[in-house]
């Protein structure tokens, strides 16, 4: 049995078979879709650990999939690289540089599939984690007072090194304006 399941979805049963047969010898399933509904259906059911998307499909496009595995932080987390035969067209609606997903442009070679997939998979380890606000007040709670007087005095601190430092600035300001006036005043 597979330990990890790769999902294409691609409407080209050839760029599908074709993954298919670039991806490296390894302990995996290749699951396919051929529209992005099916797709989407797949990733919450199979539970992939990785997604291969493109981004012009029938029934929901590569672009609504997308914005629908961005809705969930289980979904957000699964490596995903995005193909597509014109960039442009992805760019529209995502701007580069890609921070979540790795990109590979069609038609692409077994060398860039496998970085990009090795790209996704760095990058989906940068995705935020979700931090309920259940998690937040938990964390509040577990801070005692002297904690809170801590922070508290640091935080005066911090205001205190700001503010100075904002006069600082003004102060080299008024004696920058100063020597420029000097200047001016000899070059007459």
């Amino acid at each position: 049995m597979s330990t990890h399941k790769i999902l294409v979805i691609d409407d080209s049963k050839v760029i599908r078979m074709r993954v298919k047969d670039m991806l490296p010898e390894g302990n995996f399933e290749v699951i396919e879709a051929k529209d992005g509904l099916e797709g989407f259906n797949l990733i919450r059911t199979e539970n992939p650990n990785l997604i291969m998307l493109d981004f012009l499909l029938p029934k929901m496009s590569g672009w609504e999939v997308y914005q629908e595995i961005q809705k969930q932080q289980k979904f957000r987390s699964i490596p995903l690289v995005l193909m597509s035969g014109r960039k442009e067209e992805v760019t529209d609606k995502l701007t580069e540089p890609f921070e979540y997903f790795s990109f590979v442009e069609k038609p692409f070679d077994r060398e860039q599939l496998v970085e990009a997939i090795r790209d996704a998979m760095i990058k989906a380890k940068k995705q935020p984690q979700a931090t309920s606000s259940i998690g937040l007040s938990q964390e509040s709670a577990s801070l005692n007072t002297p904690d809170i007087t801590a922070l508290t005095s640091e935080l005066e601190l911090l205001k205190q090194k700001v503010s100075k430092l904002e006069q600082e600035s003004e102060q080299l300001k008024r004696q920058f304006n100063q020597l420029v006036g000097f200047i001016k005043q000899k070059l007459k």
